[in-house]
């Protein structure tokens, strides 16, 4: 199953998502609308509402409150978009100027408030505290893991646990969120639960390992955004780590090492992206992320056979696949 077929599949879900997600943007204040507008048709991916609404299908659902619960997932997404594009003043995303770069920093810090704001109004509506519980101690640990990342950047002694401390914060931990409530909403069992929170958790971790990768490998054009941020950024994700770690000189060491702790290493891209294959970093990074595919299809064993299951399935192998 490819992304066309499972976008199809799920295609009336997400038309009724995208129609609660146009209407909560909606404000009295022209700024908010304008801006909130553009963040929320900027091209991205859908990801996460996809996946809440692909699990719920999976199991059952008679409701219609996946679609809530899918754009209340999206918008809170959204708002750390806009407030990472603020911290790492980004002026590229999606293929597009970011946010930021054409309202400024403040109209986007403010907009990205908005967004969390109504995701909890949006949360109210849905009347399960359990919706509630789940949703308020991820986003906390959202923020928590962009902070962690705040610290370990410019810090080349960064650990592997701390990395993956790291991407399971400011991202796998709202694809397991997402995942979860499906199963939350359809009053499935403590073990469905805990599976579905586990598929999203590594599926999260999947994807982040891959655009990491991606951050050395793919032209800006294909990403949707400038090849070599997180190295301008001194960010110290796996891949760089990795070829830190096992370079073959002090001299190849020494660069990396310093390309963390100043931000200056994007005019040696190419020798890093170099110094990465011959150490075999992206190579590892891949084999990282294609065992936590795996164990997210595994996740999926108690989940009765269906196509929307199939379509989980699909997506665990896409997220590895992928060249943006």
């Amino acid at each position: 199953m490819d992304i066309d077929q499972i976008r199809s599949l799920a295609s009336d879900d997400m038309d009724a998502v995208n129609a609660i997600i146009q209407q909560q943007v909606d404000s009295e204040v022209a700024l908010i609308n304008q801006l909130g507008f553009y963040i929320v048709n900027s091209g991205g991916k859908r990801l996460r509402p996809l996946l809440c609404v692909l699990a719920a299908r999976a199991m059952q659902i008679k409701s219609s409150d996946h679609h809530t619960l899918a754009a209340i997932v999206e918008f809170i997404h959204t708002a750390t978009l806009l407030h990472d594009d603020v911290v790492d003043e980004s002026t590229l995303r999606r293929g597009r100027e970011t946010a930021n770069a054409i309202f400024g920093n403040q109209a986007s810090v403010l907009v990205g408030d908005f967004l969390y704001t109504r995701s909890f109004q949006m949360m109210v509506s849905l009347k399960r505290m359990r919706v509630m519980e789940i949703l308020s101690e991820a986003t906390n640990q959202i923020a928590e893991g962009e902070v962690l990342q705040l610290m370990n950047c410019n810090d080349p002694d960064t650990t592997e646990q701390r990395y993956f401390d790291v991407i399971y914060g400011k991202t796998a931990r709202l694809f397991e969120a997402a995942t979860q409530l499906a199963a939350v909403i359809t009053d499935q069992s403590a073990q469905v639960e805990q599976a579905m929170q586990a598929y999203g958790k590594h599926l999260g971790t999947a994807f982040q390992l891959v655009d990491d990768i991606l951050d050395y490998q793919a032209e800006t054009e294909e990403m949707g955004k400038n090849a070599g941020d997180d190295l301008a950024e001194g960010k110290p994700t796996l891949p760089l780590l990795y070829a830190m770690w096992h370079s073959k000189t002090d001299s190849d060491r020494v660069l990396i090492r310093e390309a963390i702790e100043q931000s200056n290493g994007l005019p040696h891209l190419k020798r890093i992206q170099s110094i990465m294959h011959e150490t075999g970093a992206i190579d590892y990074t891949k084999a990282c992320a294609n065992t936590e595919a795996e164990r997210a299809i595994a996740s999926l064993e108690k989940v009765p056979d269906s196509p929307y299951k199939d379509a989980l399935i699909a997506l665990a192998h896409l997220s590895v696949e992928r060249s943006n």
